[in-house]
């Protein structure tokens, strides 16, 4: 029998879908008998939320805090009391802080980008991908260790339960260092990319910026909605508000169409759920084709055009 413990993350007072990841994660490699325990800094009256887990270990959040500090020394705590086997965190920015953080004070490892865990002998198997996505690295894991797990490694649907798991009130530790100032949320004047039926999302084979014309044709004939990876909009080519992946939006549409796009795992995070991707690299090995429904093997910008005139004609 063996205990994971999850850490529950959130966002201006709701649970984040990785929690409902992470959770069902949790109940599938413990096994039978193994026992679930969620960690949760965050407002009142959310535990109902994680019924997947056994055991709520809740300290109080009225505010909405963010505060990696606090919650690094908390999870180090907690990893103390429940002296668990393996221990939960998404893969996301505030996971990535929490973890490292934990770790440090626990003296225990920290795996990132952790995007498959196994049970396995006396432990776990536990596969991170590294160098962009191009390469899988494979361990087996059997100390204390904080795994950093990507998003589509749980299924967010089974781990979303109604329940009333074993709340235990504890106190989040102050952070000594930090202070929060407050949450800027993103301007919410543009299209909401994650209410889109199809999204033709580019990459950094667009190439040009004068060139997202011929994408914006193609996505006004399908009835879409362009967005982008991150190369994209940190060059300033479409706005924040457009981009897909872990620094960015979540998106689960009926079709996504990805151009030009090699398939970071962070830029995965945001759209591996959808339906039905289609993905166009010149790149035979580019790691976008591994999630992939439908791969095509060339230039967007020689396939665009044709690709266009197909839809009109229609």
């Amino acid at each position: 029998m063996s205990t994971a413990l999850v850490f529950v993350e959130t966002l201006d007072g709701k649970i984040a879908d990785i929690t409902y990841e992470l959770l069902d994660l949790a109940r599938r490699v413990t096994g039978d008998g193994g026992t679930v325990t969620a960690l949760a800094v965050m407002p009142a009256g959310l535990t109902s939320e994680l019924g997947a887990a056994d055991r709520v270990l809740w300290a109080d959040n009225p505010d909405n805090c963010y505060l990696p500090e606090s919650l690094g020394k908390t999870l180090a705590q907690a990893i103390d009391q429940v002296s668990p086997d393996l221990v939960l965190v998404g893969n996301t920015a505030v996971g990535m802080d929490v973890a490292t953080y934990a770790a440090s004070r626990a003296g225990c490892s920290t795996i990132a980008s952790v995007q498959k865990v196994e049970p396995a002998g006396q432990g776990w198997q536990v596969e991170s991908v590294i160098l962009g996505g191009k390469m899988v690295a494979a361990a087996e894991v059997t100390e204390l260790t904080i795994l950093q797990v990507l998003a589509g490694a749980g299924d967010a649907e089974r781990g979303h339960i109604q329940g009333n798991p074993t709340v235990e009130t504890i106190t989040a530790a102050e952070a000594a260092a930090t202070v929060y100032e407050g949450l800027a949320m993103p301007d919410s004047t543009d299209v909401d990319i994650t209410k889109q039926d199809i999204l033709v999302s580019i990459g950094r084979g667009i190439g040009d910026k004068d060139n997202i014309e011929v994408v914006e044709e193609l996505a006004e004939a399908l009835g879409a909605v362009v967005s982008a990876s991150r190369p994209v909009i940190d060059a300033g080519w479409l706005p924040k508000s457009r981009q897909v992946g872990k620094s960015g939006k979540k998106v689960k549409p009926k079709v996504y169409l990805a151009l030009g796009i090699s398939g970071a795992p962070e830029h995965l995070e945001g759209m591996r759920d959808a339906d039905c991707i289609i993905a166009v690299n010149t790149d035979p090995k580019a790691p976008i084709f591994d999630v992939a429904h439908y791969g095509i093997v060339e230039d967007i910008l020689e396939l665009v055009p044709a690709l266009t005139e197909k839809v009109k004609g229609a």
